[in-house]
């Protein structure tokens, strides 16, 4: 057997374990997220546990569309939605479809006339999202017009930081 040969077998067999410890990560993950999503569903409406499971699930892919439920959802523990806001504000989804739900998601908390706290952390977390023409467009009428300062000048954080993530590539999508 030549060099060739052996080098080209031992990074196939290499790949191959790459793969396998990923899909292993994966299906942890996805354990874990399953597990705390079921503990929150659980939980009574206003249980600060829920903030705390929220927090827990920070940066697990497999979240994500739960975190998108959450924040969306004008009944859920207030709390709990700005912990999702924050998250995804800080780990977008990388799929599109669900990165265009979760932006939906955030403007639907924005308008939400009862949680303020909600709509500064929604309009904050809007940042990652202003590829979308309607959360450009109501992130700038917000930034102008909103009636509270505080959604205001989260609304101008959000588009101050667009404008960085565009600037350094960091936006994702």
């Amino acid at each position: 057997m030549n060099d060739t040969n052996l080098t080209t077998t031992e990074t196939t067999a290499e790949t191959t374990a790459a793969a396998t410890a990923e899909a292993t990560a994966k299906a942890a993950a996805t354990a874990a997220a399953e597990r705390l999503i079921a503990e929150f569903r659980a939980l009574p409406a206003d249980s600060d546990r829920k903030r705390e499971i929220i927090t827990e699930l920070d940066a697990n892919a497999q979240a994500l569309p739960f975190l998108v439920s959450v924040v969306a959802d004008p009944g859920e523990y207030d709390l709990a939605r700005v912990e999702s806001a924050t998250v995804l504000r800080l780990w977008p989804p990388a799929d599109p479809a669900l990165r265009h739900e979760a932006g939906r998601a955030l403007l639907t908390a924005l308008r939400d006339p009862e949680e303020d706290l909600v709509r500064q952390y929604a309009a904050m977390s809007l940042a990652p999202y202003t590829a979308d023409p309607v959360v450009a467009t109501v992130l700038n009428t917000t930034a102008r017009a909103d009636e509270d300062p505080l959604v205001r000048d989260s609304a101008r954080f959000a588009i101050d930081e667009a404008h960085r993530l565009q600037e350094t590539g960091a936006g994702g999508p």
